[in-house]
C-alpha cells in the first residue's frame, strides 16, 4: 500500500508520526509524500487547543475529500484527537475508516488494510466540530468522560522514520505528564509521565548520530523530571554526559524543562558538556502569583526570578526562552501588568505569547471565561512589542561578534539564500539566521561554519561566513 502521513502539532507528536511511519515501512509499505497518490492517509492530530483542534478536524476532512477523487481507500485517524473523541470521529465523519490513541500507535500496522477490530467504548462524548466554512457538523459540547490511560512508549528497538531534516532530529525521553495544571488537557491525553531507560536513549543517540544526525533535541512533557518517576536521582545529568560522548553528535539540546525540577547538577551538566546546548526552553505561563495560584502551577514571580539568576550564574552565556499564557480567567488588568514587568526585568532571549483557550476536561474550564477575546489578544500583541524591543537591544550589541552556526538549508523566500541556527537557536520555534555573502552550492545542511554577525531583521540575524565548514 501507498501510505501517506499528516502530522500536526507539536515535535512529541511528530516522533509517533514517525514511529507509524517506521512501523509501516518494517511492513513493506510505500510511503508517498503525495497525498493524492495514497492508498491510505493517516492524519496524526493534536487536541490541546481549539486552533490545534480546529486544524486537525479541517485535515481529516480535507482527507476524507481524496476518498472521493483520488486514490485514497483508507483514512485512518491518530493522535490526541483520536484519544480524546474517539467515538464522535467515527460517527461524525463517516469516511474515517480507523481510530487509534496515543496509546495505540503500534495498532497502526493493523489499521492500514482491512476492516480492523472495533475500538473501545469509551461512552457518549460529543465535541463540537466544524467544517472549513464553519458549519457545524456536530452536536453541543459536553466534557469527555473518563476512559483508559495511555502507557505506551517507544523504545531504541522501534522502527522510525525521520522526517526532519537529515542534520537533526527529536529524541523523546519519556512520556506523559503527572502535573495537573489547570488549562491543560495532556495528562489525560497522555498518561501518567514515564521515562525510558538511560540505555535505550544512548542506543538510539548512537544509532541517529550514524546516520548523519548532528543536532539531538531531547523533549518530553518536563524534559529535567527525566528518572524521577524511575527513582533514579541524577538521571537527567548523567544522560547528558553520556549524550556528550556519543561521536557524531554536534549539538544536544533539551526542550520543555519546568521550573521546579532544575537542578543545579542538570545545570553543571550542562556548563561542562562541550556538546549539551546553553540553552534552557522553561515555560512559565505567567508572572503574577494570583495567576500561578490559579493556574495550579508551582511558582511565584520571585521564585522564577531567583531561579533564572541560577540558571545565568551556572551557565554562563545560557539563551533563555520561555512561553506565557495571557488572559486566563480572572486575570486582571494588574496582573497583566506584573507580567510586562517581569518580561522587561528579565529579558528573556526568546518568548512565545498564547492567547488562553477555555478546554473542556481540564479544571480550568469549570471557571469563567471572562477575559474578552479582544482583551487577550491586546495583552499578547502588548508582551510581543515588548518583547521585540529587548530582542532588537541585545541583537545591535552583538553585531561585529563571531558565532558558529548550523547551515539548515536553502531559506523559503529565494534558492540562492540560506539559512541556518546558532546554538541558542532551536528549529521551528526560535529565530534563525540567514547566511549572506557566500556560495550555496558550496555549503549544505547539517555544516558547521564560522561567521560574523553583520546586521539584524526583525528576530532574524544575518551573517556572513568567515571560513569553510567545521564538519561534514
Amino acid at each position: 500500500m501507498k501510505i501517506g502521513m499528516v502530522s500536526l502539532g507539536c515535535p512529541k507528536n511528530l516522533v509517533d508520526s514517525e514511529v507509524m511511519l517506521g512501523l509501516a515501512q518494517e511492513q513493506g509499505h510505500q510511503l508517498t509524500r503525495d497525498a493524492a497518490d495514497a492508498e491510505v492517509l493517516i492524519v496524526n492530530t493534536c487536541a490541546f487547543i481549539d486552533k490545534a483542534k480546529q486544524e486537525s478536524i479541517d485535515t481529516i476532512l480535507e482527507m476524507a475529500e481524496l476518498k472521493k477523487t483520488g486514490a485514497c481507500k483508507r483514512l485512518v485517524v491518530t493522535g490526541c484527537m483520536a484519544e480524546r473523541y474517539r467515538d464522535e470521529l467515527r460517527a461524525q465523519i463517516p469516511e474515517i475508516d480507523a481510530v487509534l490513541g496515543t496509546g495505540e500507535v503500534p495498532e497502526i500496522v493493523n489499521a492500514l488494510g482491512g476492516p480492523g477490530e472495533q475500538d473501545p467504548p469509551y461512552g457518549q462524548r460529543v465535541i463540537p466540530l466544524l467544517r472549513a466554512n464553519g458549519e457545524p457538523i456536530g452536536p453541543k459540547d459536553q466534557s469527555p468522560e473518563p476512559r483508559d490511560v495511555p502507557t505506551y512508549l517507544y523504545d531504541a528497538s522501534t522502527p522510525r522514520l525521520l522526517a526532519t531534516p537529515r542534520h537533526y532530529a527529536y529524541v523523546k525521553i519519556a512520556e506523559g505528564c503527572d502535573y495537573r495544571c489547570a488549562f491543560c488537557i495532556i495528562p489525560t491525553l497522555r498518561g501518567k509521565y514515564r521515562s525510558r531507560s538511560h540505555e535505550s536513549i544512548v542506543t538510539e543517540a548512537q544509532r541517529l548520530a550514524s546516520q548523519g544526525v548532528k543536532e539531538l533535541l531531547l523533549i518530553s512533557q518536563d524534559t529535567t523530571f527525566y528518572g524521577i518517576d524511575r527513582g533514579e536521582r541524577g538521571a537527567l545529568a548523567r544522560l547528558l554526559r553520556a549524550l556528550n560522548r556519543v561521536d557524531g553528535l554536534e549539538w544536544v539540546r533539551m526542550l520543555y524543562l519546568y521550573p521546579t525540577t532544575i537542578t543545579d547538577d542538570v545545570l553543571d551538566a550542562m556548563a561542562e558538556s562541550e556538546k549539551v546546548c546553553k540553552y534552557v526552553d522553561l515555560p512559565l505561563q505567567h508572572a503574577s502569583d494570583r495567576v500561578l495560584k490559579w493556574m495550579k502551577r508551582p511558582g511565584t514571580r520571585a521564585g522564577y526570578e531567583r531561579l533564572l539568576e541560577r540558571i545565568r550564574t551556572r551557565v554562563p552565556g545560557v539563551t533563555l526562552r520561555t512561553t506565557f499564557i495571557v488572559g486566563f480567567p480572572g486575570e486582571t488588568a494588574d496582573d497583566h501588568a506584573e507580567l510586562e514587568s517581569f518580561v522587561e526585568a528579565v529579558r528573556f532571549d526568546h518568548v512565545g505569547v498564547f492567547t488562553y483557550s477555555h478546554e473542556e476536561g481540564t479544571s480550568a474550564h469549570g471557571l469563567k471565561d471572562d477575559v474578552p477575546a479582544a482583551v487577550k489578544r491586546r495583552r499578547q500583541s502588548g508582551v510581543m512589542r515588548r518583547q521585540r524591543r529587548i530582542v532588537q537591544k541585545a541583537q545591535s550589541a552583538r553585531i561585529g561578534s563571531q558565532v558558529r552556526v548550523l547551515v539548515d538549508g536553502p531559506a523559503a523566500e529565494h534558492d540562492l539564500v540560506l539559512r541556518g541556527r546558532l546554538e541558542g537557536q532551536a528549529p521551528d520555534i526560535d529565530p534563525q539566521v540567514y547566511l549572506t555573502d557566500c556560495d550555496p552550492s558550496g555549503l549544505s545542511a547539517g555544516q558547521f561554519i564560522q561567521a560574523e554577525l553583520v546586521a539584524s531583521r526583525a528576530y532574524d540575524l544575518v551573517v556572513r561566513p568567515l571560513s569553510g565548514a567545521e564538519s561534514a
